[in-house]
């Protein structure tokens, strides 16, 4: 597709970088207002983003390292300071995991209502992962299985297959599409639904669940480079969003007798 943005002798914009950063700000922007909607203050709620972005691109390299340990760094290990290391996506699970951990301890610290300002959060974030997805289409990363169907895709690029070692020439699943569409919708519903009366933790719960959901059904057209753990057909991935799934189920089900507001 498009792995670089612009490209300047050995010098490159990095498009994935790009869409990421533009995520972010988007999905920022759409964190603020909800939080300002239901009365949250929003300098709390703006440094409190900046710290979980940076827990969710520390979070993503960290499991990313951990899944490729053995075929990429265990004999290189400095590889995990080079900048390919650096440019790449990251395992999104690891991230979120991460991310949600430091906006515990965040909220706590601050004393903001947790569930609250998570459901204000949740939105944003499905339009973040959205927009980041389509980085990973331009970068050829997270790519899919062979796929003989009409909507396949095919890369040519041979940066795509440098950076990501992405097949070229091969019809393959648009996952990176799949999750794309999923989060943008699901970022819709959510948008949609926090405007009704909801119990505060609903709309955090809402997005674990179907994210995850979502997640562990398109892991079944997506190439995986590491072994499947405990000796079950399901990836890493999928064992962790099946995690996330129980806990947004968990928040589903709890009893929440008080009810917020539809906000305008």
């Amino acid at each position: 597709m498009l792995p670089k943005l612009i490209s300047i002798g050995s010098f490159y914009l990095p498009t994935y970088g790009v869409l990421v950063a533009l995520g972010f700000l988007l999905g920022l922007g759409l964190a603020v207002r909800l939080g300002k909607r239901s009365g949250l203050p929003a300098e709390p709620m703006a440094n409190m983003a900046v710290y979980v972005a940076l827990a969710g691109l520390a979070g993503a390299k960290i499991l990313m390292i951990m899944f490729d340990w053995s075929t990429e760094f265990r004999d290189h290990p400095m590889e995990i300071f080079s900048l390919s290391t650096l440019q790449a996506a990251g395992v999104y699970q690891g991230g979120l995991i991460l991310a949600l951990l430091t906006a515990y301890l965040y909220m706590k610290k601050q004393g903001l209502p947790m569930l609250q300002t998570a459901d204000a959060f949740a939105p944003g974030v499905a339009l973040g992962h959205a927009i980041g997805r389509l980085g990973c289409l331009a970068a050829g990363c997270c790519y899919g299985i062979e796929c003989k169907l009409p909507w396949a895709i095919t890369f040519h690029d041979p940066e795509a297959n440098n950076l990501s070692r992405t097949p070229l020439e091969v019809p393959l699943h648009p996952t990176q599409l799949y999750e794309f569409g999923t989060e943008l919708i699901l970022c819709f519903y959510l948008y949609w639904a926090f405007g009704k009366q909801h119990a505060p933790g609903k709309i955090i719960g809402q997005f674990l669940l179907f994210s995850s959901i979502a997640r562990f059904i398109i892991e079944f057209f997506r190439v995986h480079d590491q072994a499947l753990p405990f000796g079950m057909p399901l990836s890493l991935t999928q064992w962790i969003a099946i995690g996330l799934a129980l806990a947004g189920l968990a928040l589903l089900l709890k009893p929440t007798p008080k009810q917020i507001p539809a906000t305008a």
